[in-house]
């Protein structure tokens, strides 16, 4: 029921918390913390995943995962023929958290382990249950690498578009995998620092040749190139950091106001360094930030005139890089500005603003925060195949390159 449904009703997983004293759900590599949660298969590489409950009791998870299509719906396999071992893990390894003002019981296990590992490539959802109710799931991938990517980022060819948006020209060269059908087995999805609501996902091979797919289009190929992440550092609650206005700690809890943000959409490009809208955790007063790390509500405020055809909205990896009720803005009418809280975990946060169009239902960060081809993006590029008569889609190619070398 939480869940957004295809055409087909199939369910499409997303990164996802369904109940609320659960949060900052990570899935990362080991050691990684900014890192992406794809693993190569039958390798020794390991994901981290790691959670709070809001509370002091002991609670009895379990996790399992699901085999997903290239579209994130559920594929057709059955558990035997993508898991090996067991189909469930109970997670046994967690801390009470130490000298902080909310109290919470920090939880984390390792996956791939020796009870249960994935056997295939593909998209997976790891969920995360308790009796029978599932809390959260998170979505990791597992490569299978079987081509080369080559991408080049470059300003966009059309003249229009040259001081706005970025153009991603990729090669595919496959020597050792027969693409019987170039146009309908290989499914390409582009991701600007990962975005849902902009991915590139329909994108066909331009020219065949040599055992070599190229996608070098002028226009079905670009996003704008949109602005630098906005930033807030809360890793001390002591002190005032760059863009905290004032913390207060009132009925047991944290309180962090961030500085007024302004409308950007008008401004000249400014250097502003930025991990491309993730975030770290970290506390400098505790020595194992997983447990000493204090939550705090953060009250944002944007300066903006009333938007009567849509709403806007924090996005970031806080919101799992899509729009979510939970972080929509309400407009304050005697002020002229648009606010709202969030409660995060202590650390360095990178967000922007976007506009979700009522009518439309698209999403749109330049409205707020303006586009620049000059834009540091990090993009991420998928390759799934699938031919006649396989039943599920193989991920066989990855690749993560970035725009920071235009200018």
């Amino acid at each position: 029921k939480k869940e957004t449904k295809t055409k087909k009703h199939h369910i499409i997983y997303k990164d996802s918390i369904f109940h609320e004293n659960i949060k900052t759900v990570l899935c990362k590599k080991e050691d990684q913390e900014l890192s992406t949660p794809i693993i190569n298969l039958n390798s020794q590489e390991k994901l981290l995943i790691s959670f709070d409950d809001l509370g002091e009791e002991k609670k009895e998870y379990f996790f399992t995962i699901i085999h997903c299509n290239s579209n994130w719906s559920k594929s057709d396999l059955i558990t035997s023929e993508y898991i090996y071992g067991f189909t469930n893990e109970p997670i046994i390894d967690y801390e009470f958290s130490f000298n902080t003002i909310q109290e919470y019981t920090h939880y984390k296990f390792e996956f791939p382990n020796n009870n249960m590992k994935p056997i295939i490539s593909g998209n997976y959802i790891l969920q995360i249950y308790e009796e029978n109710k599932i809390i959260a799931q998170k979505r990791f991938m597992v490569l299978d690498s079987k081509v080369n990517l080559e991408a080049k980022i470059r300003k966009a060819t059309l003249a229009e578009d040259r001081h706005t948006k970025h153009e991603i020209d990729l090669v595919i060269k496959h020597p050792n995998l027969l693409i019987h059908d170039p146009f309908n087995d290989i499914k390409l999805i582009i991701k600007q620092n990962n975005l849902e609501h902009s991915a590139i996902n329909n994108l066909k091979p331009l020219f065949i040749k040599n055992n070599e797919l190229i996608y070098d289009y002028e226009d079905e190929n670009t996003f704008w190139g949109n602005n630098e992440f906005r930033y807030f550092d809360i890793t001390s609650l002591r002190y005032l950091s760059e863009r905290i206005k004032t913390i207060e700690y009132k009925n047991n809890q944290n309180h962090v106001f961030l500085f007024q943000d302004h409308k950007r959409n008008l401004d000249y490009y400014t250097i502003i360094p930025d991990i491309n809208g993730n975030f770290l955790i970290k506390s400098k007063e505790g020595w194992n930030s997983t447990i000493e790390a204090d939550y705090a509500w953060v009250y944002f405020s944007l300066s903006a005139d009333s938007i009567t055809y849509g709403d806007l909205y924090i996005i970031g990896e806080l919101s799992n890089w899509r729009v979510q009720e939970k972080l929509k803005l309400s407009f304050n009418k005697q002020e002229n500005k648009y606010e709202g809280r969030v409660y995060l975990k202590q650390g360095y946060y990178n967000y922007c603003y976007a506009l979700k169009d009522r009518s439309t239902k698209n999403t749109d960060i330049a409205f707020i925060e303006g586009t620049h081809y000059e834009t540091k993006n990090d993009y991420y590029i998928y390759l799934y195949h699938r031919s006649v008569g396989e039943n599920y889609d193989q991920f066989i190619g990855f690749l993560k390159s970035s725009s920071k070398e235009l200018f």
